[in-house]
């Protein structure tokens, strides 16, 4: 049996489209309430709360739905953002300052808007204003000034 067969019989019985999103839900759930304590210490308290809510947000279809658009977007902006911080960390070395890591960061949260513009466009979510003309334009440009920030910031100002 083959991976492609395994995964089409996971699909099948509603692996991806119900108990990958009810673990990741209930672990983001159960790991805020952890931290924050919101209800004290009880373990088993925060448990039960993270399967409710897991539960009902799989109440309806919507959840799997947008965690099919959304996910693969997110795969793929994630392997755009390791690529370059690859091949930055290939020519800059580490101590260069704050300005890579906020270079990054931009980056980063300009991946995020275009992955979730795009994924709430597939549920008519988002209007059309007649930005999708011009995302292209405006990603280039927020690049353009991240790469101009961190190269700018990058150097530590002492001869060497």
């Amino acid at each position: 049996m083959d991976i492609q067969s395994i995964l089409m019989q996971w699909q099948s019985v509603g692996v991806f489209d119900y108990l990958l999103p009810f673990l990741l839900i209930f672990a983001l759930v159960f790991g805020i309430m952890q931290k924050t304590k919101i209800l004290g210490d009880e373990k088993g308290i925060n448990v039960l709360v993270g399967i409710v809510v897991s539960l009902l947000a799989l109440q309806l279809d919507l959840v799997p739905r947008f965690f099919q658009e959304a996910f693969p977007r997110l795969a793929v902006g994630l392997v755009v953002l390791f690529c370059l911080m690859i091949l930055m960390y290939m020519f800059i070395d580490d101590k260069s300052g704050p300005g890579l890591n906020y270079g990054l960061l931009a980056v980063g949260f300009v991946i995020a808007i275009v992955i979730f513009s795009q994924s709430f466009e597939q549920f008519g979510w988002s209007g059309s204003f007649g930005y999708d003309q011009y995302v292209g334009w405006i990603v280039g440009a927020v690049l353009l000034i991240g790469v101009i920030i961190a190269i700018s910031s990058s150097g530590s100002g002492k001869p060497k």
